[in-house]
């Protein structure tokens, strides 16, 4: 797909610098022009044909497209003077640089994939151009009832002040969950919303804030391990906030377009590592008050913990691409819905979300508040064995066949 962006007559007339406070304000931490290109290829597109007045700088825009090329990112760049988007002689100018359709993006609009996936395609006559916009060169043929109706536009901010970009900020915040989160892990992230926020504008990295999230995990560990209750739930309020970096660290990737694979198994790592360190704490505690018992069953959990987190993590190599591997659970949701005539996906689709750290978190409190540790210690250790199990029930039903299809075609090769 293909991304057209404009830049205002204006940028051509004021000075250099002014042109670079105008298009490369800080919006989270990300320059507002860099953004805009960024948003366009998370939404799919695989270049952009960048509009530019003749008099804009060449060395500002140099230095755009080395920030861009490092990204693997394709960008061209049509100069042209006084365009104008609502003039057909512009847009005949670049036809023969257009595709038959494209995502268009104002140079100032923040926005996210989300809204941009949900753009239907208009025609070029009826865009809205202070907005995004799916466009075509084409006529585009709609029914009697959606075309007495305004096309549905992409929500978003337009940056136009230091105003303006504040809001930019919050919605951007507000905007960088995912779509299956439920209403505990919604709760979760609009705890973190000023944080994020806070975080965006300072050096600190996703991965710093994960490995903070393990240390207050090992705090949490420690106070369970005291066996008390005032301890105990001290443990469970740690063991929450823990919860809480496990969420900033996505929220701060996806804003801050800090995303990677490695990130991904790193974050990965963190959770499986937070929960042994949990029930490892949690065994400690329990020995004190309960004996022996606590240990065998504390040595049951941990061993089904880890066969937990090996089986899940072989799972999600083999779901997912090597670049992809964020796309592991919403991949696997999906196969589960599909598979929805079998009664055992039914099911695991049903329970499967409260195995999420984000919703497990809240339950470690509620059953430590009210002094049932033992009984959510009973039922995780049941959780553990389940879930190594069901792993392995599921990629033998689900990824069992492609592994052999392309171990076949390995040897035809």
């Amino acid at each position: 797909m293909q991304a057209v962006i404009a830049i205002p007559e204006l940028a051509g007339i004021i000075s250099e610098q002014q042109a670079t406070e105008m298009l490369m304000r800080p919006v989270a931490g990300v320059p507002l022009l860099m953004r805009t290109v960024l948003t366009a290829a998370r939404a799919g597109a695989s270049d952009v044909l960048l509009v530019v007045p003749p008099a804009l700088s060449d060395r500002f825009l140099q230095r755009l497209l080395q920030k861009v090329s490092r990204r693997g990112f394709r960008i061209e760049l049509i100069q042209s003077r006084d365009f104008d988007l609502r003039g057909c002689s512009s847009w005949i100018i670049l036809k023969r640089h257009l595709k038959d359709e494209f995502l268009w993006l104002p140079w100032n609009f923040i926005t996210t994939k989300s809204f941009l996936s949900q753009l239907p395609r208009v025609g070029i006559e009826s865009v809205n151009w202070s907005k995004a916009a799916y466009a075509t060169l084409h006529e585009v043929d709609r029914d009697p009832v959606s075309a007495t109706l305004p096309p549905r536009s992409a929500g978003g901010v337009a940056v136009t002040s230091p105003e303006s970009a504040v809001s930019a900020e919050r919605f951007l915040v507000a905007n960088s969950g995912k779509v299956l989160d439920g209403i505990h892990t919604s709760f979760n992230r609009r705890l973190c919303w000023p944080f994020v926020r806070l975080l965006s504008h300072t050096p600190v990295t996703p991965n710093a804030i994960t490995f903070g999230g393990v240390v207050v995990s090992i705090l949490s560990a420690i106070a369970f391990a005291q066996g008390t209750y005032p301890w105990s739930v001290l443990g469970a309020f740690l063991f929450y906030i823990a919860g809480l970096f496990d969420e900033m660290d996505g929220m701060l990737a996806r804003i801050k377009f800090a995303e990677s694979p490695s990130g991904t198994w790193l974050e990965g790592m963190a959770d499986g590592l937070s929960y042994l360190l949990l029930f490892g704490g949690v065994t400690i505690g329990l020995r004190r008050r309960y004996g022996p018992v606590a240990v065998w069953m504390g040595i049951a959990l941990l061993i089904g913990a880890v066969l937990a987190l090996i089986t899940t993590s072989l799972q999600r190599r083999r779901a997912t691409a090597p670049d992809r591997p964020n796309e592991y659970l919403g991949r696997f949701y999906q196969l589960l819905e599909k598979d929805s005539g079998n009664w055992i996906s039914r099911v695991v689709r049903q329970v499967q979300a409260f195995q999420r750290r984000g919703i497990l978190i809240h339950y470690i409190v509620l059953f430590t508040v009210i002094g049932a540790l033992p009984l959510v210690f009973l039922l995780t250790t049941l959780g553990a064995h389940l879930t190594w199990i069901l792993t392995l029930y599921f990629n033998h039903r689900f990824f069992s066949q492609s592994s052999e299809v392309a171990v076949s075609n390995v040897k035809e090769a």
